[in-house]
């Protein structure tokens, strides 16, 4: 397993429709996640910038750059894009974080 981390950006305001939406995650993108390789994936909030702070564990980090060309992964970038930092294609602005600790 191989851990990655990364940071994106919440508009203001929008702190307890983020958390609402993914309270609510679609079951379809859950199933797409898990069936990936994905586990023990969290976010966290920086409420003093609104900084999301996102963790996770792959089996194959390749499979991340797959993702994005599933329609079911569009869609949700589509149906966050008016509460967070996005790219041209809606996806979230995601900035890859190096680990520099891990205590086991």
């Amino acid at each position: 397993m191989t851990r990655l981390a990364f940071k994106m950006k919440l508009f203001k305001g929008y702190e307890e429709e983020y958390k609402r939406r993914h309270d609510e995650l679609w079951p379809e993108l859950q199933s797409l996640l898990k069936g990936s390789g994905i586990s023990d994936y969290s976010i966290f909030l920086d409420k003093n910038d609104n900084t999301l702070f996102g963790v996770l564990q792959i089996e194959d980090p390749a499979v991340m750059a797959k993702l994005p060309e599933e329609p079911i992964m569009k869609k949700w970038w589509v149906h966050m894009a008016d509460i967070m930092e996005t790219n041209a294609d809606k996806s979230p602005v995601s900035i890859p974080l190096d680990e520099v600790f891990y205590l086991l």
